[in-house]
C-alpha cells in the first residue's frame, strides 16, 4: 500500500531572501491560452522510448522548472519544443507540441522561423568567436529583424535585459569569449533575446557556474518572466524553488507530477515526488 504523503517544511528557504522578489506569474486572466500545449507526446531514439505520452501545459510568463534524475528525459523534452533532436537520425515522435497555438511538428512548421521564436541557453557558455557586439547582434542581423541602423539599440536593450551593459558597455568591440564564465552566459542569454523569442529554454544554464554568477542569473531569469515564458532543466531543486513558480517531475520518460512549485516542494501529491526531493529516491 502506498505510504500517505505528510505536509512538512518547505524544502528550501535559506538563501531564497538574498534574491530580488519573485514577481507574480500571470493571473488565470491574464494567461488564456497556453504558451506550450504538450498533446499526449511520445520520443523515441531509434527503439528505445524516451518520453512517453506527456500531456500538460504551461502558462505565458511564467517559470517552469523541469527536475528529475538523470537520464529522465528533461533535456530531450526541452529540445523537442524546438525540434533540436530533428539532428538525430534515429529520432522519432508521437503526439505534439504547441507553441502559441501553433504546432512544432506540422508539415509547414519553417523550423529555422521556430528556432528564432524558441531561443535556448545550454549549459556551458558558447558565445560566437565574435565581438560582444556581434554575438548579439548577428542573429538579429541576419534575420533582418530590425534595421541595420537599429541594430546598436537592439543591442544595448538586449544586454540591459541580460544585467550585462553596464559591463561591457565599454568594450563591445572585444570578443565574447575574453568575458568571465558568468558574463558568458549572459551574454548567451542577450544573445537569444536578440532574436526576439517568444519563448526562453534554458538547459542547466547554471552547471558550469560559480555561486555568485549563478545568483545572477537566478536574479536575471525573475526580470526576465515579466516579459518571457521560460523553461528551465535543472538537477539542483534549491534553484527550481528559488526561480520557478511551476515544477514537473519527469522519471523514466513520464510526467510523474505537475503543480505550483510551493506545492510540488511541500505537498506532493505522489511518493515518487516526496522521495525525490527528500533525497530517498532509488
Amino acid at each position: 500500500m502506498s505510504a500517505t504523503v505528510r505536509p512538512r517544511a518547505p524544502f528550501f528557504t535559506g538563501p531564497r531572501a538574498t534574491l530580488t522578489p519573485r514577481p507574480p506569474a500571470a493571473t488565470a486572466g491574464q494567461r488564456g491560452s497556453p504558451a506550450v500545449d504538450v498533446r499526449d507526446f511520445d520520443f523515441f531514439y531509434g527503439s528505445q522510448q524516451v518520453l512517453k505520452h506527456l500531456s500538460f501545459t504551461i502558462e505565458r510568463k511564467s517559470v517552469t522548472a523541469i527536475i528529475g534524475p538523470s537520464g529522465c528525459g528533461k533535456s530531450t523534452f526541452l529540445r523537442s519544443i524546438n525540434r533540436l533532436n530533428d539532428l538525430i537520425p534515429s529520432a522519432r515522435y508521437q503526439g505534439d507540441i504547441l507553441v502559441e497555438g501553433s504546432s512544432v511538428y506540422a508539415p509547414s512548421t519553417d523550423v529555422v522561423g521556430l528556432r528564432q521564436r524558441v531561443g535556448m541557453v545550454f549549459q556551458r557558455p558558447n558565445p560566437f568567436p565574435r565581438s560582444i557586439f556581434d554575438n548579439v547582434a548577428y542573429g538579429p542581423g541576419l534575420n533582418r529583424l530590425v534595421p541595420k541602423r537599429d541594430l546598436p539599440d537592439l543591442v544595448e536593450r538586449c544586454l540591459r535585459q541580460a544585467a550585462l551593459w553596464d559591463e561591457v558597455k565599454d568594450r563591445l568591440d572585444e570578443p565574447g569569449t575574453g568575458l568571465s564564465g558568468g558574463q558568458q552566459q549572459r551574454l548567451c542569454i542577450a544573445r537569444a533575446l536578440g532574436n526576439q523569442p517568444e519563448l526562453l529554454l534554458m538547459d542547466e544554464p547554471c552547471s558550469a557556474l560559480d555561486p555568485i554568477a549563478t545568483q545572477k542569473v537566478e536574479e536575471l531569469i525573475f526580470e526576465l518572466k515579466r516579459e518571457y515564458t521560460i523553461i528551465i532543466v535543472t538537477h539542483n531543486m534549491q534553484q527550481a524553488a528559488r526561480v520557478s513558480d511551476y515544477t514537473g517531475f519527469f522519471d523514466r520518460g513520464e510526467l510523474i507530477e505537475f503543480d505550483g512549485t510551493e506545492r510540488i516542494f511541500t505537498t506532493p501529491a505522489h511518493e515518487r515526488t516526496e522521495a525525490y526531493i527528500t533525497g530517498r529516491f532509488g
